[in-house]
This record gives structure tokens, sequence and C-alpha cells, in this order.
């Protein structure tokens, strides 16, 4: 799995999620439990993370949707 995205807006996790499951990409939110561990105080972003073979799937689709500038790596 490769990381896609690196946020704490959960407002955007959330659309890129649903953006992917229509496109029936799967994808891992991974540290979005760790809001327990820190308080819930937002600092720890939450990483959306994708298998590599999807990478220029999700690339198209985040391009469609607007959102291609989001990317960690651009």
């Amino acid at each position: 799995m490769i990381e896609l995205l690196r946020t704490n807006d959960l407002v955007l996790i959330s659309r890129i999620e649903a953006l992917l499951a229509e496109h029936e990409i799967d994808v891992l939110v991974a540290d979005q439990y760790m809001s327990v561990m820190e308080g819930s105080l937002g600092f720890l972003p939450r990483r959306i993370l994708i298998g590599r073979d999807d990478l220029g799937r999700v690339r198209m689709a985040l391009h469609s949707a607007g959102l291609l500038d989001e990317l960690s790596n651009g």
C-alpha cells in the first residue's frame, strides 16, 4: 500500500473515500483511531492508503472530481 494523502480534514477524507468506493477502489484510512490516544485534539493527521496497482485509476478519479491537487505528491 502507498500513501495517497495525509490530512486532518475529515470532510476531504470522507469525500475521497466515497469517490473511490464509487470506482470500486479499496481504501484504508490509517490513524483514524489515534484521536482517542491524542485526546481528540486533531493534530495527528489521518492517512489514506491505496494499493500501488490502483494509483492510475485513483489519479483519474480524483482528477475527474477536481481533487487531484490534494494528493501528497501531486
